[in-house]
């Protein structure tokens, strides 16, 4: 049967598929501007409150392909040695959809010319698979196939990570668990546990090079680990203009088995005024997909408000 439904679990599987052995979180283009969501050490490392807002559409022209909103907040307290956060996020793929609400909170003590922040999180979850979605049609009656409920499914997670995140004054590094324990994902009613969240390790870096007197480069990475999948990364070259213009172009890895990667992302951002970060990313598809869509397109809103209590630290702006 040609349907959504078999579109929505293809695409399904791209996020939870623990028996092929890749990649279950979904990844950002922007992630340099996120680098909270992927280590909770991160929290804090800003010498103001930050709220960060992305919206990300994946493989257009694909029904069904993934979506992805994303809320963030931190803010530094106790003249910075202490950082607290959240993230709100929302996936949708065809007729799937996983809510996440992250608690963040990380301890920051000065190490050499910079800061190191450990970083420990909650995070509860909600998957939730939508039979009853109107969109779900199929080429004979979907009451008649036993395979298909005719019920909307619901399963919340539990979980914690931890993260180490180093901060100096022309680099940053980081590594990070976000999520530690196997939760069972499956919605078969077995008490065999086919299908489970597993450990994602993110190991981010990246420095700050002045090439003029108003021009910087800035090289950074995020290379993603998970177990029996293969490496996957995102190395990103961004040249910065006068502290308010960002112009860069990333290279995306993946597990694509084409040999050219999963992607090319351009990028490009601006510090509109004192307070806010504008900032867009458009990705090239380079897999097996490149033929059924358009790329994917991403849109980041950061606004800090002010200075935080107490004294300022080393923090560069873009990091």
């Amino acid at each position: 049967m040609k349907s959504i439904l078999y579109r929505s679990f293809f695409l399904f599987g791209l996020f939870f598929p623990v028996l092929l052995f890749s990649q279950q979180e979904a990844h950002t283009t922007q992630f340099m501007y996120y680098k909270m969501g992927y280590n909770p050490g991160v929290a804090g490392s800003r010498d103001a409150p930050c709220v960060t807002a992305i919206y990300r559409n994946q493989w257009l022209g694909i029904d069904g392909a993934p979506q992805m909103q994303i809320l963030s907040f931190s803010m530094p307290l106790l003249n910075q040695r202490v950082g607290v956060g959240a993230n709100l996020v929302r996936q949708s793929v065809g007729i799937t959809e996983l809510i996440t609400f992250d608690g963040i909170y990380s301890y920051r003590f000065p190490l050499g010319r910079g800061y190191m922040g450990i970083g420990i999180q909650g995070s509860i979850r909600s998957l939730n698979i939508d039979y009853l979605d109107p969109r779900l049609v199929g080429t004979q009656p979907l009451s008649i196939d036993p395979a298909v409920p005719d019920i909307s499914q619901r399963r919340f997670l539990f979980n914690f990570g931890t993260g180490i995140y180093y901060q100096g004054e022309k680099f940053y590094l980081g590594l990070s668990a976000p999520r530690l324990l196997p939760s069972n994902i499956d919605f078969a009613e077995t008490e065999q546990r086919i299908s489970r969240e597993v450990q994602h390790v993110y190991l981010m870096g990246g420095v700050s090079i002045q090439a003029g007197e108003n021009f910087r480069i800035q090289p950074q990475a995020l290379v993603k680990f998970v177990p029996n999948a293969p490496i996957d990364a995102d190395v990103n070259v961004s040249a910065i203009f006068s502290e308010r213009y960002i112009a860069g172009v990333t290279y995306r890895l993946g597990g694509s088995s084409s040999g050219f990667g999963e992607s090319i992302d351009i990028l490009l951002a601006a510090q509109i005024t004192k307070m806010l970060l504008l900032g867009f990313s458009y990705d090239i598809t380079l897999s097996e997909l490149r033929d059924f869509n358009t790329g994917s397109m991403e849109v980041l809103l950061r606004a800090c408000f002010g200075k935080s209590e107490g004294e300022d630290i080393v923090n560069p702006r873009f990091f």
